[in-house]
Formats: C-alpha cells, structure tokens, sequence
C-alpha cells in the first residue's frame, strides 16, 4: 500500500511538472507574440515614413530642379516702351535713369514685381507694368539680363574715400564693406538677387542710396533690411564718394592695367 502511494504521489508530481511547464510554454509563447506584434507595427510604420520622406525629397528635388522657362525674344518684344528712359541698348542716356542691360535677371525680375505690385513706386513707371502678367515680366528680365553692360568712368574727386568704403566699409559706424554682397569688380551676385553696381550712373545710384536712408525705398525686406541699415549710417559726402566710384569698376582696372 505505502508502495503504491509513493508510486502514484510520484506520477501526480511528474504531471504536476509537466503541466507547469506547459503553463510556462504557452506564457512564453503568448509574451513573444505580444512583443512581436508592436514590434512589426513599428517595422511598417518607419517603413512607411522613410518612403513618404524619400517621395518629399524627389518632389522638391524636380521643383527644384525646374528652372522658370524665359524667353528674350518675347522679352525684347515687350522692351519697346522702355527704351525712352533705359535706352533701346538698355543702356540709359538720363543719369537719373538706371542701366538694365547687364543687371542679374533675378534682380530684375524681383525689382519688376516690386515696382507692378507698388511695393517700390517710380512715378514714370505707373501703369507700365500693369497688363504684364508673370510670364511676361520674366521674359522681360531675361532680355536686359542678356545685354552686355557698359562701364562707367569715375571722378577723382573722392575717389580714394569711395574704395575705402566699397572695400573695407567702414569699421567704426558698423558699415560692412559693399564686395560682401556686390562682389569685388561690382558685378553683384545673380544667384543671390544682389544688383551689378558697375557701370550704373552715378546720379541714380546716389538717389537710390538717400531712398533707402530716408525709408522711401524699402525693397530690401527680403535681405533684412540690410540697404537701409547701411544707408541710414552713411553721409552724403559717403554716398556720394561710394556711387561714383563704383560706377567705373572696371575702368579703374582696366587704366591700372595699362598704366603698368
């Protein structure tokens, strides 16, 4: 009797064991299928992002990638009301008039919209602009970027005050030099917007300099106000002394050259 209890107490606890690890299987089984559940939710998902971000970045790549279609002959067209004060080689006769020949097509194009939208008002171009829709000022643009610009001829007067200030501006008011922006021979920077200084009248270039001191020309926002806060700190011997040498650029180099 004690022998066949001890023998069936055995077999209770051998089952009791088994079933226990069935127990602890089955608990096992069922976590590593919980885990792993969130765990290809998570797979998906950052697979599902990563493409959404790789279609983002093919997207913005053609957008960037595609550059505005111009034309300069529909420009050149277009140019015919123009020529009265800019002159029919984009190269103005009035010196209070500006040189468009040879301007960076974005600034033209930037300067276009602002004068269209009255952002920047010149009373001699009221209502030019306004039957032109955006296609119209861009192929605009185009044509007076195409020209060849011409160089002006500096003065003396002044001129040693006016290429201290271009090149090395003028440390003690915080004014930064111009070749930071309009490059060291005053052709500016196309890509950036920044406007060729070369070769523009001197008289226009004066007047523009006072606009933009005096808050009357404000077409500068989109560089952080940056004309007017150099203008506002410059005199008028300094803006004058800087437009007139700036105007002849190129002269200067190419008469240093020769003089050699």
């Amino acid at each position: 009797m004690s022998r066949l209890f001890r023998s069936t107490h055995s077999m209770w606890t051998l089952g009791a064991m088994v079933a226990l690890l069935v127990v602890v299987v089955l608990a096992i089984h069922a976590a590593e299928t919980d885990e792993s559940e969130p765990a290809e939710t998570d797979i998906l998902d950052a697979l599902e992002q990563e493409t959404l971000a790789e279609e983002a970045d093919e997207a913005t790549a053609v957008e960037v990638a595609a550059p505005e279609v111009t034309s300069v002959e529909a420009g050149r067209a277009l140019s015919a009301p123009c020529t009265a004060c800019h002159g029919t080689d984009g190269n103005t006769l009035t010196p209070e008039y500006s040189n468009l020949a040879g301007q960076g097509e974005k600034y033209l194009y930037q300067q276009l919209k602002h004068i269209q939208s009255g952002k920047r008002e010149i009373v001699l171009m009221a209502g030019q602009l306004t039957s032109m829709d955006d296609q119209d000022l861009r192929n605009l643009a185009a044509y007076y970027a195409s020209l060849p610009g011409i160089i002006g001829q500096s003065k003396e007067e002044e001129l040693e005050l006016g290429e201290s200030i271009y090149r090395g501006g003028i440390p003690d008011k915080k004014v930064a030099a111009c070749t930071a922006c309009h490059a060291p021979n005053g052709n500016g920077n196309m890509l950036a917007g920044f406007p060729r200084l070369s070769g523009q009248p001197v008289e226009y270039t004066i007047a523009q300099l006072k606009a933009y001191r005096e808050e009357e020309r404000t077409t500068d926002e989109d560089f952080n106000n940056m004309m007017r806060d150099i203008a506002a700190k410059l005199t008028d011997t300094e803006i004058e002394a800087v437009a007139n040498y700036m105007t002849g650029l190129y002269w200067l180099r190419e008469s240093t050259s020769q003089s050699d």
